[in-house]
């Protein structure tokens, strides 16, 4: 049986369309001018909001006074040409700098470049971390050729997400795209990509448009794994979403939208970056889980992922799905709270089945540090349970950026994190300490002045116990006059310590 004449409408609209002239193909031609035209709408409605990303990683702008920030490694700045006539430079060394170094001139060309998704009209851009990643200077352009310096507002290396601000957004034509749920996309829906593939918008920020469908979901991530970070980005657990178009060098932080003119997902260019061929491209797709992240990047705050403090057989069950513990941490929610133990089988995570290794930690990571989350659990002596655990933090390397301190302000100069990754790092804690863990100290702080240093435990605070940085902060606040943490020993066999902080 043949294909429908329909159907070849749909795939080959641009060399059938001109071709039919017969009276029973009249509607096939009409519902392919159909598609063409919705088409056409989405890109000219979602064109405005996908910019194109310059990036410079170039020493020289420190060197000429205008590079980033000591204190902030996010804020990048702006570059202003003109200051070069004021250097002891010659005229040659000068006209160098300033065609390398300007990124908003039109005809500067990008060492590093990739596309970007605008979602806010205070000019936030979300684009991909590994786009920015060590960036001395970032350069926005949208549609039309106007365009901004922007700072790193946030960014997280093991969702490889980050968000931009733009230094000049009162001045620019903003338009902030809508989301849509990509936790519904399914294998042959049409979707669009709006992005910059080998800077081609460099220019005039106008982005590149291409089509087609939703080829497979949950796709692992191959290579990208930095060396020197030594960790797996989630995506390498099975987040993405495979296109039936390869996506070329540029397109990471490109917009992936349906035919509702929706974004649903942020394309990236797997293939170009690790140097491999892959069947068609891939997309990181905004789903519940994504979305808290993203909300999380957009408030400018660290992305703390959830630990429950569990390992496991890599090995799947034959029956029943799951996956069987093989160890506990102790001091972890998964021992103090859910009573987990060896030999234990999770099978679900707040209802959704785990059937292996990655599943866990994908359903776990998604659902951040403080997240409630409900187990269901086969235990070994064979009854099935479910419990509950708050998750604490998970450790994660490479440099994160943000430049909001959210809901951790210093206190009297110190700032406090989750224990629990004490337990992940070396010198690796044999059990997680109970209370928070002196992450910052401000110098000349109170703090300081009593000596208190990173990786000290606080237990109590006025001899009220904390556990969690949520605790300490409730214990904190609207405190006055002299206050009492209690640090604990050096190790389990030592006194605690008490200090006033005034």
């Amino acid at each position: 049986m043949g294909m429908k004449p329909w159907l070849l409408t749909l795939f080959s609209a641009g060399t059938l369309v001109a071709a039919m002239a017969p009276a029973d193909d009249a509607e096939a031609l009409k519902q392919a001018l159909a598609l063409q035209t919705v088409m056409q709408k989405v890109i000219a409605e979602s064109e405005p909001g996908i910019a194109c990303i310059l990036v410079s990683r170039s020493d020289a702008y420190r060197r000429v006074g205008q590079g980033p920030a000591q204190d902030h490694t996010g804020r990048l700045g702006s570059f202003d040409p003109a200051a070069l006539d004021h250097l002891p430079l010659k005229k040659d060394e000068r006209d160098r700098l300033r065609k390398i170094l300007d990124l908003a001139h039109p005809e500067t060309v990008p060492e590093a470049y990739g596309s970007g998704v605008v979602l806010s009209a205070q000019g936030l851009v979300l684009t991909s971390y590994h786009v920015v990643r060590d960036a001395a200077k970032v350069f926005v352009r949208l549609p039309g050729g106007k365009g901004s310096y922007a700072d790193i507002h946030a960014a997280d290396p093991r969702s490889d997400l980050a968000v931009l601000r733009l230094l000049s957004s009162k001045t620019l034509p903003v338009r902030p795209l809508p989301l849509g749920d990509g936790g519904k996309l399914e294998r042959g829906q049409f979707v669009l990509s709006l992005a910059n593939p080998f800077a081609a918008g460099f220019r005039d920020g106008q982005p590149s448009a291409s089509w087609g469908i939703i080829s497979n979901l949950r796709r692992r991530a191959s290579g990208l794994k930095r060396e020197e970070d030594g960790f797996k980005t989630l995506h390498h657990y099975g987040t993405l979403v495979q296109l039936d178009a390869r996506l070329n060098l540029g397109c990471s932080g490109g917009a992936l939208v349906n035919i509702k003119g929706e974004v649903v997902g942020l394309t990236t260019s797997w293939a170009g970056i690790h140097g491999g061929e892959t069947p068609g491209g891939f997309a990181i797709p905004f789903d519940a889980g994504m979305r808290r992240i993203i909300d999380v990047l957009l408030r400018g705050e660290e992305v703390e992922y959830g630990f429950l403090g569990v390992g496991f057989q890599d090995r799947p069950l034959e029956q029943g799905g799951g996956v069987v513990l093989s160890h506990v941490t102790p001091g972890s929610p998964a021992e103090l709270e859910a009573k987990l133990r060896v030999n234990d089988v999770i099978l679900a995570v707040n209802q959704t089945p785990v059937r292996d290794g990655d599943d866990l930690f994908l359903a776990l990571g998604t659902h951040l540090a403080g997240a409630r989350v409900r187990l269901e659990v086969r235990r070994s002596g064979g009854g099935i349970s479910t419990v509950e655990a708050t998750l604490s933090k998970f450790y994660v390397p490479g440099k994160k950026i943000y430049s909001s301190l959210g809901k951790r302000p210093f206190f009297r100069g110190l700032r406090v994190d989750y224990t629990s990754i004490l337990g992940q790092q070396p010198p690796r804690h044999l059990r997680i300490p109970a209370g928070v863990l002196v992450s910052e100290v401000l110098p000349n702080s109170p703090a300081a002045t009593v000596q208190l240093k990173p990786g000290e435990v606080v237990t109590h605070v006025n001899g009220r116990a904390v556990f969690s940085p949520a605790s300490f902060y409730a214990a904190t606040g609207g405190l006055k006059g002299a206050v009492e943490l209690t640090l604990a020993g050096p190790s389990p066999h030592d006194p605690p310590a008490k200090v006033m902080l005034q």
